[in-house]
Formats: C-alpha cells, sequence, structure tokens
C-alpha cells in the first residue's frame, strides 16, 4: 500500500541532498573570501613596514653637537688640558661657540707630556683669570686648516685678547709641510692633526703656548722722576686694567625629527576597515 508520507519525506530527503553540495561551495566560497581580505591585509601591512625600515635605514641620523673634550678623550694624552678646560669653563665656552653660531675655531692642545715639562709649580702660581687667558691662548677664533697657516698674517690673533704691544702675540710660520709656532717665550711645532671640519680643526702641539703677557721677562725699572710741586685742584683716579674676564657658559639642546610617509594612525584605520570588510562577508 502506497504512503503518502513515506513519498513527501523522502522528496524532503531528496531536496536537502541535492542543496547539499550548492551549501557546501557557498561556505567554500565565504572561506576563500575571507582567507583573502586577510591575505590582502597582510601583504598590505609587511609592504608598509618594509618601506618604513628603509626610510628609515636611509635617513641619516641627526649630528650632534660637537664636544671639544670629547675628542680630545677619544685622542687620549690630553688629560691636563681637559681639567683646565673644565675649570676654567673655557671647554664650555668653546662648545657653546661651535654649536650656537657660524664661527669657527682653531685649538691648539699640548699633551700631558707638554705639561709635565713645565717648571714645577708653573700652573700653580697663575692665577684664575690667568689660567683662562692661558687656555684662551690656545685659541684662535677661526677654523684654519693646515695648508692655510702659510697666508696668515702676523701676529695670529687668539681668544686671550690683544696680540700687539707684547701682550699675547702668536706667530706662525711655515716651512714645507711643517708649521712652526712662536710665543716669544716658546718655539714648537703642529705634531699631529687630531680632528678637522669646516668648523673645528684641533692640532696637537708637544708644548705649551706660554704668552709674554704672563710668562716674558719683567720690564727693566725706569728711573724715578723728578717730583713736581703740588698743583691745587682734584687728581684723576687711576684707571685699573682689566684682565681676561671669564667666559660663561650657556647650553642648548637641539632635537631632529624624521617624517615616515605612513602615520601609525593610517595603518590602525587600514586595519580596521580589513576587519570589517572580513566580517561584512
Amino acid at each position: 500500500m502506497f504512503s503518502m508520507q513515506k513519498c513527501t519525506g523522502g522528496k524532503a530527503l531528496l531536496i536537502r541532498r541535492l542543496r547539499s553540495p550548492y551549501t557546501l561551495l557557498q561556505s567554500k566560497v565565504q572561506t576563500m573570501k575571507r582567507f583573502a581580505t586577510c591575505a590582502i591585509a597582510l601583504l598590505f601591512l609587511a609592504q608598509l613596514t618594509s618601506e618604513t625600515f628603509a626610510q628609515s635605514a636611509i635617513s641619516p641620523a641627526p649630528a650632534g653637537p660637537k664636544n671639544v673634550t670629547a675628542i680630545l678623550e677619544k685622542a687620549g694624552q690630553f688629560g691636563t688640558l681637559i681639567r683646565l678646560l673644565r675649570s676654567t669653563q673655557v671647554g664650555d665656552q668653546i662648545n657653546n661657540q661651535m654649536n650656537n653660531s657660524n664661527s669657527g675655531l682653531t685649538i691648539f692642545a699640548p699633551t700631558d707630556n707638554a705639561f709635565s715639562s713645565l717648571p714645577s709649580g708653573t700652573l700653580n702660581s697663575l692665577s684664575d683669570q690667568e689660567k683662562v687667558a692661558l687656555i684662551q691662548f690656545h685659541v684662535l677664533p677661526s677654523a684654519i686648516p693646515i695648508s692655510q697657516f702659510e697666508t696668515v698674517s702676523n701676529p695670529v690673533r687668539t681668544q686671550a685678547g690683544d696680540a700687539t704691544n707684547g701682550r699675547y702675540p702668536l706667530n706662525v710660520t711655515t716651512s714645507g709641510s711643517q708649521v712652526n709656532i712662536t710665543t716669544g717665550v716658546v718655539n714648537t711645532t703642529i705634531a699631529n692633526t687630531l680632528f678637522s671640519d669646516s668648523q673645528l680643526v684641533v692640532y696637537q702641539v708637544d708644548k705649551v703656548l706660554l704668552p709674554l703677557q704672563l710668562f716674558g721677562p719683567a720690564p727693566p725699572p725706569s728711573s724715578a722722576p723728578a717730583p713736581e710741586p703740588a698743583k691745587p685742584g682734584k687728581s684723576k683716579p687711576a684707571t685699573i686694567a682689566d684682565g681676561p674676564s671669564s667666559p660663561s657658559s650657556d647650553s642648548t639642546d637641539t632635537s631632529t625629527a624624521i617624517n615616515l610617509n605612513w602615520s601609525t594612525s593610517g595603518v590602525m584605520a587600514f586595519a580596521a576597515a580589513a576587519i570589517s570588510l572580513w566580517w561584512s562577508f
């Protein structure tokens, strides 16, 4: 006997079996779409990361401020000069001038052996102002490459002040490739170039440059003039000469930023859009 219920059940089973391959295919297509979306997002992020690292590697690091004591420490054998640069604050003055202006400097750096060759007690006999003047006497207010010393005019002016009237004269002459330096008290030559660029040149010298003002012979005593009769009126006060002034120090910090083509917020926005597209399928 034919059963209507069996017929209906069999038809429904047949329909489900016919639909199963289509449903499975549709599910596979959805999965492939999601996989493709994720793959594209990952490829984009990988490309962006590689470009960012490449740009960072190509961009040169910003140059740090010059520091004369660091240059001398790297060269070695300049411990006494470094201590004097710090105690007199001339080192700070040099660093500020290099990093905050366009003017260059030339420094004659005596070695530790040069200071050891001085008579015992030479540095201790100097006042603080005289120590400042001694170190400034080793600094020229312009950067002079070794090839240009043959064109300088003598006496050469130093940071110590007046080069005339026998106070702080420094004479530089050349003989072939040799550069000779004389102060009226000391004669020496440039032994080596420690550092050189457009703003700063540092030369090694094997003797301390002693200026006439501090180490020259005392002037002979002059005969006392005959006393003049006293005159009525007010006498003018005597003028007191100013010694070398101590430099002041000032430091500034500079910073440099590297701009990237893609910001972090842009990357996060793209990732969020990719995830939203993935869930929309």
